[in-house]
């Protein structure tokens, strides 16, 4: 992390949002607590997987900033198991530069992730981005021409940001797959560049290395119960969604 932390103000937060910070470097934890304190959220801290249950049993968090290294239960598990029960916002901290643990760490369902040594200002400007795509229906959307997309007996509700399989049955989405799908809905038929989706599933500058949304795609592949009917790869170019969409 940055040695040269100013604390004050430097955005306007999402509201008084609930953030729980998991590392066991106890500076690191101190300095980002006091910094997004200072920025209007309420802050939990945790030094382990252990604390971070107990927390998230006894207080309402809206997001949860997760070591990838911790002692006993890694950050990785960690996510894994969230995942099972809940699609609370999660963003990892992982070790500078390592693109494997970036993967794996949006292959197991973190919406993003920043590695160390962090700016405290990007750490900010990513939560705000992730509560607002949590928080945040497609009103413009809903209003435009109605509030579900319809897709090969699937129904996306976008004012509850809700999934649902042929079924009913609900579908848990992360934020990134939630805006993932919805980038895909909305163009149906249409090829869209890596970049292009990217932007749209986590609102990030990207570059030309970067291959984070095919790990997010291959799991909303997973979700959508699909290997390559549904959504399909197009070489060189991108991603094609191949159903028929209908607005409900």
């Amino acid at each position: 992390m940055s040695t040269n932390m100013e604390i004050g103000q430097t955005a306007q937060p999402e509201g008084s949002a609930a953030v729980l910070v998991v590392d066991d470097d106890g500076e690191i934890l101190q300095l980002v607590s006091r910094f997004l304190r200072a920025n209007g959220f309420r802050v939990h801290a945790a030094r382990n997987g252990v604390e971070m249950v107990e927390c998230l049993r006894r207080a309402s968090v809206d997001l949860i900033v997760l070591d990838l290294m911790l002692p006993g239960k890694g950050g990785l598990d960690l996510c894994r198991e969230l995942r099972r029960t809940s699609a609370l916002p999660v963003i990892m901290l992982t070790a500078k530069g390592d693109e494997v643990d970036r993967i794996i760490g949006l292959e197991v369902g973190a919406d993003d992730y920043l590695p160390k040594p962090f700016n405290p200002r990007e750490l900010l400007a990513r939560i705000n981005a992730v509560l607002r795509r949590a928080r945040t229906p497609d009103a413009g959307l809903s209003h435009r021409s109605g509030r579900a997309f319809l897709f090969g007996g699937w129904r996306l509700d976008t004012l509850k940001r809700e999934l649902a399989d042929p079924r009913g049955v609900v579908v848990d989405l992360s934020s990134g797959e939630y805006d993932l799908l919805v980038a895909f809905l909305e163009a149906p038929q249409r090829v869209l560049s890596r970049e292009f989706l990217l932007d749209a599933a986590r609102n990030r500058t990207t570059d030309a290395f970067d291959r984070s949304i095919d790990v997010q795609v291959s799991r909303l592949r997973r979700k959508l119960d699909s290997a390559e009917d549904l959504i399909k790869t197009v070489r060189g170019a991108g991603y094609l969604f191949a159903a028929d969409v209908l607005r409900d």
